[in-house]
């Protein structure tokens, strides 16, 4: 199940608010933790179990880690484990390829699905279990309060990767009021309306131009904005009704992206999108491994390490590894030889400079091989071969320019500063949002295509 979709949205969604705002305080994390389970066992009935035993394991890791002698050694027992489940269902099949190919045997892949959200409910407790050992805060004493911090619905799938440390409190003590009902219900619509409206519509978009052969150079860099917009779309509108939904249940999530393409940077790129993911990297392997406190060469040792693990998060293919490795350079550049450079140029020139780097990032990211790459690469700057514009451009920009500067304005923040200085703005977004809501309804019933492109994280 998936949050864009009709059976959520009209019949999961309220069933769980009704029943969580009825009952009394103190059953409502228990509501939540049951839903939570129902909702992820409507795709994945099996590895619900997988689930409740990364919390199992975690949660009696925290209970006697400081009961017992060797803490650092139960500690790494502990990642060990953690490691071990999400390499074995999501890098399991890599590492039988890779020995395919090199020993030149014939190992059977593994014929195992890969379970929704591991990625991310991993992550989150791994950084329990570590915290824990770090001593920033005492166990959670009940298990069924920390499954429902680890497997609660709105963020399981896709994020953004909550610290246990962000919502202890919550879990315990939250404002549940009409204000926090009403924004919630406000940024979750945001989100919707991003994932329905601009990145299944841009979406659309990218897969016709790379279903086709070759190219006119424009029509290549169409299709590199198209997925620039579709992936930003996707994955920070998930991110908004995640926390929209928080919000509305009581819990107040942390921000996952801040207008990533404004950013100036490749560095001020990277604090700006998938913040909850970027900010974990850093203070679990950046820093432990020593930061940038030891020198030069263990610090670009450990930005490389940083971001192969980053670009692996991701998937499970080269291309992943490549991805992360291709900006774990870039951002060494930046500090190392370009940084008084960079500051000295205009504006202007260093956001061109910031989206060229990061749309060639989301080609190596969403080539599946090596051909792909290359040919629209070839597509992208060989101007001897192909023609620089032709009839298939004007026909997308005839068909879809209209929804792309709708994405291009709405990924910047000039409807925020309009909100906030023109409260006839505000009247005018009321009526908009039912429209938009009815038009979102009417795709959701009409339209097949509704991917989710950080489904597979």
């Amino acid at each position: 199940m998936v949050f864009s979709s009709i059976p959520f949205i009209f019949f999961f969604l309220p069933i769980v608010l009704l029943l969580y705002y009825i009952v009394p305080f103190k059953f409502k994390n228990y509501i939540l933790l049951l839903f939570s389970l129902v909702f992820y066992a409507w795709g994945e009935p099996v590895y619900v179990l997988l689930m409740i035993f990364s919390c199992l394991f975690n949660y009696l890791y925290g209970i006697f880690a400081n009961k017992v002698k060797y803490r650092k050694l139960f500690l790494i027992l502990c990642v060990i484990v953690n490691i071990a489940i999400l390499g074995f269902f999501k890098y399991g099949n890599l590492l039988i390829d890779t020995l395919n190919s090199i020993l030149n045997i014939n190992i059977n892949l593994l014929d195992l699905r890969l379970p929704i959200g591991i990625s991310f409910f991993t992550f989150q407790t791994m950084s329990y279990s570590i915290d824990i050992y770090k001593k920033r805060y005492q166990p959670e004493k009940n298990f069924f309060y920390f499954a429902t911090y680890v497997s609660m619905f709105p963020q399981l799938i896709a994020g953004p990767i909550v610290r246990y440390q962000d919502i202890s409190n919550e879990l315990y003590k939250r404002e549940i009021t009409f204000d926090n009902f009403s924004n919630g219900l406000v940024r979750f619509l945001n989100g919707l309306f991003k994932k329905v409206l601009l990145a299944n519509n841009i979406g659309v978009l990218w897969t016709l131009i790379i279903s086709g052969g070759d190219k006119a150079i424009l029509t290549s860099w169409l299709g590199m904005v198209a997925f620039s917009l579709q992936i930003y779309y996707d994955f920070s509108g998930y991110s908004d009704m995640a926390i929209g939904m928080g919000k509305m249940l009581g819990f107040n999530y942390l921000e996952n992206f801040d207008y990533p393409y404004i950013a100036k940077s490749i560095t001020d790129f990277w604090r700006r999108w998938h913040i909850s993911l970027s900010s974990w990297f850093r203070d679990y392997v950046y820093i432990p491994l020593g930061g940038n406190r030891e020198g030069i060469k263990k610090q670009i040792r450990n930005i490389l390490i940083v971001w192969s693990l980053t670009g692996l998060w991701h998937g499970a293919n080269y291309n992943f590894l490549l991805w992360g490795l291709y900006y774990g350079v870039i951002l060494l550049i930046e500090k190392f030889v370009l940084n008084n450079f960079l500051q000295k140029l205009p504006r202007f020139i260093k956001h061109v400079y910031t989206l060229f780097l990061v749309m060639i990032g989301w080609l190596i990211f969403n080539s599946e091989s090596i051909t792909f790459f290359l040919n629209y690469l070839g597509n992208l700057f060989n101007f001897n071969k192909y023609v620089f514009i032709d009839k298939e451009f004007m026909f997308y920009i005839l068909n879809y320019g209209i929804i792309l500067i709708i994405g291009i304005i709405f990924s910047m923040p000039i409807t925020k500063k309009i909100k906030k200085t023109n409260k006839l703005f505000n009247i005018f977004l009321t009526v908009g949002y039912i429209i938009l809501f009815i038009v979102c309804t009417a795709y959701l019933v009409s339209d097949s295509y509704n991917p989710f492109l950080y489904f597979r994280f």
